[in-house]
Formats: structure tokens, C-alpha cells, sequence
């Protein structure tokens, strides 16, 4: 049952305040990981189907929640609803992930829709008002979008790729159709939060999980600007909107993305120096992450480590504890139990 006035740490952080314990989720913590997704994935059928089943995607939404009383929900969706809200085919295939009809020229980008076709999205608010009315008091629910360089890489590969080389081809190639689409993904991705934080979301995060593809000129492009765009936006609809933004890969251009989109809260992959992300990002902004995936996949002492080094990285600031990347499907559960027992001193 709610209680009104419990403070929920992850939206404390974004709006500034420390704590010594740090709130903490996971990114892809709804997921394969877990015994319960998995029997309820099969009881769907198609990813899609459960992502378009409101009653399914929030009992998966809340799993993790029971299971480890994380301090936040995630939507549980994809990034690749608002392209199929566009109007390009979406399908996931068993083992091989995304595949969309790729856009691989103009008229292809001309055939989509101006903007996203809500109707198709209901489904998705109304997984957000069902996870609320069933969240615990105290655990903020997040709603996410893919950044539109993200999203426009498998718009127009059809598919994902390591080098994200079809999508850099086609801005090179053809920058101002390349823009175009990038300007409706801004519109959409606005649109599509806004709708999220109406149904009752209390935060939203920006995943652009491919920005390190691209060098300084076009990062700022396709990446910085998008992103700023988008969280100015979504503020005016929403003016005290909490939002995340996640480059990953940013690097050394970490800094002048987070001065540039000026977002609540800036997740950090695992790669990135933390030093250097603390220095980087204003003490007024909370940081999130940026534990290795795969420290938490091996477990044991190297995970303490890891989890001892992000705490004492980020002390002292507004600071949520998260991955650098996804939850890896193949982690143990007990491994998860010991970083939250690492992380709150249990």
C-alpha cells in the first residue's frame, strides 16, 4: 500500500540531494536473468506481444521490484516501439534480436508516418498506469525512450550492427534526409516521454546506447543535439520533469554533453574514467552507473571490488548506483544479491 510523502531516493538524487547509501536499479532488470520473465515471456508468445500487453509487461515491470526491492521500476518496452509507431515493420526474431524493413534511401524515409500513431502505443501507458497504481511507495518508475541516433541506426540497418556503419554511411552520404528523420525521432521520442510521465511515470531516461560510433563533429549532430531537444521538449510539456540521459561511449565528449542537454541525472558506461566523469559533470547533477556488466557476471571478490570502487568514485554527490550497460542474461541471480547487500552494508 502507498503512503503519501515516503521520499523515493532515485528522484531525491535527481533533484540534487546526497545520501550515503545510494538508491540503485539496473539497466535491463526486467529480463532473461530471471526465472519469473522467462515463464511469463513464454506465456506471451512474441517480445512484441509482451510489450504490448499491459497486464504482462507490468507483472514483469514489477518482478525485479519484488524480487530485490530496487528502488526503481523500468518500463518494461523497447526502443524500437516508436519506429513501429512511425510506421516501419518491427519483428524479433529467436536468437538474432531486431529486424526492421531497413530504410536504404529516400523514398524509403518519405514513406513513414509524420509522426508517431499514438493509438498503436496505448498499450504502453497503460502498462505505466498499471505498475503505478501497483508500486510500493518510495520506488520511482522510470519511462525511457531511445536516443534518435540510436534508434535511426537500426531504422536504417534493419538490424544492429557492431560498427553502426549503415546509419554513419547514410548521414555522410546524405545528411539533410539524414536530418530529417533524425528531426521526426525528436518529435516522436518528445511525444512519446511526455505521454509516459502523463500516465504516471516519475522520471524518464534517454538510452543512446551507440553514441560512441561517431567522432566529435557528427557526436555533437546526431547525439548532443537530439538529446538537448528532447529534454527541452519534454520540459515544456512537463516543467518538473526528471530526466536521465545516457550516452554510451561519450568519453571524453562527456563534458560537453552534459553542460550542452543539461539533464537531472547523466548515466555513465563502464568504460569511462570515473575520475574524469566526476570532474565532468556538475556536482549539482547526479551521475549513474557504471558498474562492468561483466564484474557482476563473475561475481565473488572482483565484485566487491567493483562495487567498493564505483561507491567510493561517486561519494559525496548526488550519486544512483547502476551498470555501465545491461544486466547480462546469463548472471546469477545471487550475484545481483550480493551487490545490493555490498551496496546498502547488509
Amino acid at each position: 500500500m502507498k503512503s503519501p510523502g515516503v521520499p523515493q531516493p532515485v528522484l531525491e538524487a535527481l533533484a540534487g540531494l546526497k545520501r550515503d547509501t545510494p538508491p540503485v536499479w539496473l539497466m535491463r532488470q526486467a529480463g532473461r536473468y530471471l526465472p519469473e520473465y522467462r515463464a511469463t515471456r513464454e506465456k506471451a508468445g512474441g517480445f512484441l506481444d509482451l510489450c504490448f500487453n499491459p497486464q504482462l509487461a507490468a507483472e514483469v515491470t514489477l518482478q525485479p521490484i519484488r524480487r530485490f526491492g530496487f528502488d526503481a521500476a523500468i518500463l518494461f518496452s523497447d526502443i524500437l516501439v516508436v519506429p513501429y509507431a512511425l510506421g516501419q515493420a518491427v519483428r524479433f526474431e529467436a536468437g538474432e534480436g531486431p529486424r526492421l524493413d531497413p530504410l536504404k534511401d529516400r523514398a524509403d524515409f518519405f514513406r513513414l508516418k509524420d509522426e508517431i500513431d499514438q493509438s498503436l502505443l496505448a498499450p504502453v501507458y497503460e502498462t505505466v498506469e498499471r505498475v503505478k497504481e501497483e508500486l510500493p511507495s518510495g520506488i520511482a518508475l522510470l519511462g525511457f525512450c531511445g536516443a534518435p541516433w540510436t534508434v535511426a541506426t537500426y531504422m536504417v540497418a534493419g538490424h544492429g550492427t557492431d560498427d553502426q556503419r549503415p546509419a554513419r554511411l547514410f548521414a555522410y552520404r546524405e545528411p539533410d534526409t539524414f536530418a530529417i528523420l533524425i528531426d521526426r525521432l525528436i518529435a516522436s521520442s518528445i511525444a512519446y516521454l511526455s505521454r509516459q510521465l502523463d500516465a504516471g511515470a516519475d522520471a524518464v531516461q534517454i538510452f543512446d546506447t551507440w553514441a560512441g560510433m561517431l567522432p566529435p563533429a557528427e557526436f555533437d549532430r546526431w547525439c548532443i543535439d537530439p538529446a538537448k531537444r528532447i529534454v527541452a521538449g519534454v520540459r515544456a510539456k512537463h516543467p518538473g520533469a526528471r530526466i536521465i540521459a545516457f550516452p554510451r561511449g561519450a568519453g571524453t565528449a562527456l563534458k560537453r554533453y552534459a553542460e550542452a542537454v543539461r539533464a537531472d541525472g547523466v548515466g555513465l558506461d563502464w568504460m569511462i574514467d570515473r575520475a574524469f566523469a566526476r570532474e565532468s559533470v556538475s556536482a549539482k547533477t547526479a551521475v549513474q552507473g557504471n558498474l562492468d556488466p561483466i564484474v557482476l557476471l563473475a561475481g565473488g571478490a572482483a565484485l566487491d571490488r567493483g562495487v567498493d570502487d564505483v561507491l567510493a568514485a561517486f561519494a559525496g554527490r548526488p550519486f544512483i548506483f547502476n551498470l555501465g550497460h545491461g544486466i547480462l542474461p546469463e548472471t546469477p541471480i545471487n550475484h545481483v544479491e550480493q551487490m545490493l547487500r555490498r551496496i546498502r552494508g547488509g
